[in-house]
Formats: structure tokens, C-alpha cells, sequence
């Protein structure tokens, strides 16, 4: 990361309240909604229950990811894929704790648009104009706002990106004053701040422990947090969450003192949180409503879009880390990093769209919530723990990190499987479908491996020269460029040399081999040329980030136009017609697109595996496209995918009858 974002500065602490903290920040929406249904309001529950808040804030949003976390920075950029790419190379099986965080962030970009902009429009049932209101105008009114942001995606958020900071700024002093205004309603709740009352709440209460499941909800916008590292550096982020970890509290203090004052002794029945209770609205005065529901729901959009613009990078990097399909990428801005992803559009729209129409309302959909991020908060503690082991931390360090967050993750998990049979299923169905598509495109390329065959180059380096000047052979182009999976230079595919020699052979003045290799730096973007043989064979190694799209077309002109301007390559056409004029050569791209063979004898599992690879493949960018490469120029020469013969075919030759042998 450039020295940008690298030290706090006034900008880069707007920038940071209004990237970060839309999801954490709108949590008092629904927090103590979730928590306090169907309960009867005494001090123990209350104090308890905030005393719980602020310590899942201090002990989990600061110290595990504001304060460790966030220094796990791969070259400035943060992120459970980034993590992953600084650890991945310490132990395979890292990658499946890598896919459920990715697949849990994913769900989560679909579920907190739908929570958070849903339980800022309920607030409309607070308005006494408009207290009657029906549900279905508020579900209503929820996907309008939910098309509109979701159809603004393609046009990027450049211009009114710049209103984030200040809108959200106001958003948190909001919720400070009206926190702290209802701080004087019963001053019992500064007992909160001692952890015995949380503990005493989850021992002693009534099914106490299994009120984890609300409060875990105050902490759900953590893992973003982390994941917007490289959009503003970590002391602006670590400075910032000062003022919004205190707004955050006032609010919660001030919300309880409020529900001690007007509901002590009374019970918090379902028809009233059916009618639109509400103690984040409650703590309103009638007149200040209108402004705080507009502030709210805007405040929920930024939350949403935030989530919504961390998917497609989260995407992006899955893709270069051959851990989703190809989609196509759009730049719909020259800001660094801002990409949009049609397809993964539409995904969290569906997602976000049935989630509404399914559950209706915002206290519905909590059940739902909290369950992907918690699975996500498991993975990134494994990650993170391997990170500590390769940067030579303290084994006893590791293993006190690994105890206390484990114990603590585990325990917000349990508490949230209460909830699968209310709504928590859904859950589980999008994040593991998401999670089928990543280990399905991870295991298929492993099969796939098996198949691929390498062979010296040099060995067939004299028959590459025979053909060229084999002047019987019609001449295929003048440059002929494959894309190579080798990371030996010495080394290629069989099925390249295959295509070039056997397969109807593809005679060339000059052969590229282009390979791309994907690094575990974000940004990296650099090439090495090697002369195999010096205007014959010619290798380029592209060694690209992870967050670097891989646009051969675009870079390989560059490379192109570098060797000719250091005389390294002559690009001259070769045609007799075209001797003499200077003309350049024509440039032609072979792709090979692999088929799943019929003469394949797999197990069952690996067989269905391959059959879903490639069901998915037909919906994912093709192999040209997925490089970025001009179709115009481009030949797509397809094989059989031949990943383990069938061996025994019990078949022996007979005569027919009344004939001899």
C-alpha cells in the first residue's frame, strides 16, 4: 500500500466512518429488539445484557480485531482472502477455513441490507400521523430502496462516496445525544462497565446463555472492518473506532436506561414488537422522528453499500485465487480498487430481495443473522493464529489467542444455532451454497491437476524450428500465443505441444508462452521474458497480486512494444507478400477449453464433483474472456479432459458362428 493511509489524517478518519463502520455502526437498530422480545424489563436483565455488549465490543471488536487483527496487513490490504494469501502456503487444509469466512461474508452482504434498511423504515410505525402503517407498505417501501441501491452499483460510488464520512459522522453524534439525553433516566446502568453482571446474566438467568445470540449482534460489522484495511490504514481505523466504539455505548446505555425508566416491570410482549416497538426509536422525541428515521435509513444504505462493494472485491480476490469462477469485471471509476461484478450483483439482489419477502420484518430476520459472521470470526481466528506461528510469536501467545477466542466464537455459535430452527437455516443454505461453489471449483481443479501432463520444452524445441521454416505447411499466424499453467520455465504442457505439433500442425515465425503467476502481494505487477530461443521461442511470466485483474490482452501489448523498443524481437510480418513494407506481424491466441471426456472411470463423489465444475463453467466467463483477451484474435481449441482412464473394459473378441478363427 502507497504511504497514503499509512498515518491518521483528518481525511483519512472521514473516509473511515464512512467505509467501516456502516454495519457495526447501525447495529443499535436491532440489538436490543432482538434481545429483550418476549422478556420481562428488570435491572438484572438490562445491566446484564449491556454489560455483555460492551465487553463483546471491547474484548472482540477492539482487542481481537482492531488492536491484533489489523496487523496482519498484506502489503496495506486486509480481508479474510488477504489473510489467507499470507498463510495459505503453511498448510493446505487453510484453504477451507478461507472458503467458509469467504462464503460467510458473502451471505452477510445479503443479509444486512435486508436487516438494517428494514428496521429503519420500520420506524415509521413510531410516527403517530402514521403509527398504523401496514407491514406489507413497509416491505414495500424496503425493495424499492433496495433496487434503487443495488441498480446505482454500476455506475460506481465516486461522487456520492464523498457524502459517507460526514452523513455518518452525523449518524454516530446522533446516536451520542440521545444515548446520553437518557442517561439521567436511571443512572444504575454505569454498573454495566463491571463484566461480573454479564457473566452473573448468562449463569444465573433463565436460558441466559442463549441471549449470546442477541448481543452477538452488536459486533457483526467487525470482520468488515478488517476487510476495508487497504481503503484507509490501520491507525485511521484505529482511531476512529475510538469515537464510534463511545457513540456506540452511549447509545446502548442510553437505550437501556430508557427501557428501565419506561418499561421496568413490564413485559415486552411479540404483538408489540409486531406494532413497531422499538427502544432505538423509543429514545426519540415525536418531533425529532422524521429527521431520525431519514438519518437512519440513510445510515442503513451506507451500511449496505459498503457490504455490497466488499463482496465484489472479496469476489475478485476468490477469482484470482482460482477459488470462484471467472465473472466479468467492471471499473466504473478510476478509483483504486472500485470494481463492480454484474453477476454478483444480482446474487446479493436475489438474496437480499428474498430475504425480505421471506421474513417481512426486521425482527423476523435477526433469527437469520449473526450465524454466517460467527462461522467467519471462527475462520479468521484459525488464519490468524498461523500468522502469529509464521511471524515467530510466542507459542504460549498463540495458544492463550486461540483458547480465549475460540471459547468466546464457539459460544456465540452454540447460542446461534438456537436460532436455526426460527430463521438461522437460511443462513446456513445461502453461506453453504456459496461455500459448495468455492470448494467445488478448488476440488475440480485438483482433479483436474492429475490430468496435466508437463514435458522439457527443450526436447521439442528443434521440431518448434522444423516446423516454422517447414514452408509445405500453411502458414498459421506470424506470432502464435498459448497461456501456460507451467511454473517450471523449463517445462510445458503436452497438450500444447499437442495442439501446435500434432493436431493439424500450427506453423509460426514466432511462438509466445505466456504464463501467469499469482502472487500472494495485493498489488505486485511485473513480468520476466525469457529468449528460449532468441526471435523463435519466447516465454513471459506475468507475476500479478491477487487483487491485480489478469488483463493479457492489455498487458502483453505492453511487453510487446518494451521488447521492441530494446530491439529484443522483430515484429515485422513474415509473409512473402508482405516482405519489405514493414507491415507487423498478426497476433494469434490459442485457448484450450477442456471437456469432461466420456472415457473417464472416477469415483462417484469426484465424478459429481467434475459434472457441477463444469454446470458452473457454462455460467462463469470463458477461458479468453476470464484473461481478458481480444476474441477477435483468439482461437478456442477444445479437448477432452481425460482424468482417470477407465482401465478395465472386459472386452474380448468373438467369431461368428460357423466360421473358423
Amino acid at each position: 500500500m502507497s504511504g497514503k493511509h499509512s498515518k491518521a489524517s483528518t481525511a483519512g478518519l472521514l473516509i473511515a466512518l464512512g467505509i467501516i463502520y456502516g454495519d457495526i455502526g447501525t447495529s443499535p437498530l436491532y440489538v436490543l429488539n432482538a434481545i429483550i422480545k418476549g422478556k420481562t424489563i428488570q435491572e438484572d436483565l438490562i445491566i446484564g445484557v449491556l454489560s455483555l455488549i460492551i465487553w463483546t465490543l471491547t474484548l472482540q471488536t477492539t482487542i481481537k480485531y482492531v488492536v491484533l487483527t489489523l496487523q496482519a496487513d498484506n502489503k496495506g490490504e486486509g480481508g479474510i482472502f488477504s489473510l489467507f494469501a499470507l498463510v495459505r502456503r503453511r498448510r493446505k487444509w487453510l484453504v477451507v477455513p478461507a472458503m467458509i469466512g469467504g462464503a460467510a461474508l458473502l451471505a452477510d452482504g445479503m443479509i444486512t441490507p435486508a436487516i438494517s434498511v428494514t428496521s429503519a423504515i420500520e420506524g415509521l410505525k413510531q410516527v403517530p400521523a402514521i403509527s398504523d402503517i401496514s407491514q406489507t407498505s413497509i416491505v414495500y417501501i424496503v425493495l424499492a430502496i433496495l433496487a434503487a441501491l443495488f441498480f446505482l452499483q454500476q455506475f460506481g460510488t465516486a461522487i456520492i462516496g464523498k457524502f459517507f464520512g460526514p452523513i455518518m459522522f452525523l449518524w454516530f453524534g446522533m446516536l451520542a445525544v440521545l444515548g446520553f439525553i437518557h442517561l439521567s433516566d436511571n443512572m444504575v446502568v454505569f454498573k454495566a462497565f463491571n463484566p461480573y453482571y454479564g457473566i452473573k446474566l448468562l449463569i444465573m438467568y433463565p436460558k441466559g446463555f442463549f441471549i449470546l445470540s442477541g448481543v452477538f449482534l452488536c459486533t457483526t460489522g467487525a470482520e468488515a472492518l478488517y476487510s476495508d484495511l487497504g481503503h484507509c490504514g490501520k491507525w485511521n481505523i484505529r482511531y476512529s473506532w475510538i469515537f464510534v466504539k463511545c457513540c456506540l455505548i452511549l447509545s446502548y446505555l442510553g437505550q437501556g436506561a430508557w427501557l428501565l425508566h419506561a418499561y421496568g416491570g413490564k413485559t415486552i410482549t411479540g404483538d408489540m414488537i409486531e406494532a413497531g416497538f422499538n427502544p432505538f426509536f423509543g429514545v426519540m422525541p415525536n418531533w425529532f422522528l422524521y429527521i431520525g428515521i431519514v438519518v437512519a435509513t440513510t445510515a442503513a444504505i451506507i451500511a449496505s453499500q459498503a457490504l455490497i462493494s466488499g463482496s465484489f472485491t472479496l469476489i475478485s480476490e476468490a477469482m484470482r485465487l482460482n477459488l470462484w469462477p471467472k465473472f466479468k469485471i467492471n471499473y466504473p471509476s478510476e478509483a483504486r480498487g472500485q470494481i463492480y461484478i454484474p453477476a454478483i450483483n444480482w446474487l446479493l439482489f436475489v438474496g437480499s430481495f428474498g430475504i425480505v419477502m421471506h421474513f417481512e420484518k426486521a425482527s423476523n430476520m435477526e433469527a437469520a443473522y449473526g450465524l454466517a459472521i460467527t462461522m467467519c470470526m471462527i475462520a479468521t481466528s484459525i488464519l490468524f493464529a498461523n500468522f502469529l506461528v509464521l511471524r515467530r510469536r510466542s507459542p504460549v501467545l498463540i495458544i492463550v489467542y486461540l483458547v480465549v477466542y475460540l471459547t468466546i466464537e464457539m459460544s456465540f455459535l452454540v447460542a446461534n444455532i438456537d436460532k436455526f430452527p426460527h430463521g438461522g437455516y437460511v443462513t446456513l443454505v445461502i453461506g453453504g451454497g456459496l461455500f459448495f461453489i468455492m470448494y467445488n471449483w478448488f476440488k475440480a481443479r485438483k482433479i483436474k491437476n492429475r490430468y496435466v501432463e508437463f514435458v522439457r520444452l527443450d526436447h521439442f524445441v528443434p521440431k518448434l524450428k522444423e516446423l516454422s521454416n517447414d514452408e509445405t505447411v500453411a502458414k498459421y499466424a506470424t506470432h502464435l500465443v498459448y497461456l501456460t499453467s507451467a511454473d517450471n520455465p523449463k517445462e510445458i504442457e503436452h497438450k500444447i505441444l499437442y495442439s501446435i505439433l500434432y493436431n493439424k500442425p500450427k506453423r509460426a515465425n514466432i511462438y509466445w508462452f505466456i504464463h501467469v503467476d499469482t502472487l500472494d502481494d495485493p498489488y505486485t505487477c511485473e513480468y520476466i521474458v525469457e529468449h528460449i530461443v532468441p526471435n523463435d521461442i519466447i516465454r513471459v511470466e506475468f507475476r500479478l497480486g491477487f487483487r491485480v485483474q489478469p488483463r493479457i490482452n492489455v498487458l502483453f501489448k505492453r511487453v510487446v512494444e518494451d521488447l521492441v523498443m530494446n530491439k529484443e524481437v522483430d515484429l515485422s510480418s513474415r509473409y512473402r507478400s508482405s516482405e519489405g513494407s514493414n507491415m507487423i506481424g498478426d497476433f494469434s491466441f490459442v485457448v484450450m477449453e477442456k471437456f469432461l471426456s466420456q472415457d473417464n472411470d472416477l469415483p462417484f463423489w469426484e465424478q459429481l464433483m467434475m459434472k457441477m465444475h463444469f454446470l458452473i463453467k457454462d455460467y462463469s466467463l470463458s477461458e479468453e474472456k476470464g484473461f481478458g483477451l481480444d476474441t477477435s484474435n483468439v482461437v478456442v481449441e477444445k479437448f477432452p479432459l481425460v482424468v482417470s482412464p477407465i482401465s478395465n473394459l472386459n472386452l474380448k473378441r468373438v467369431t461368428r458362428p460357423g466360421r473358423s478363427a
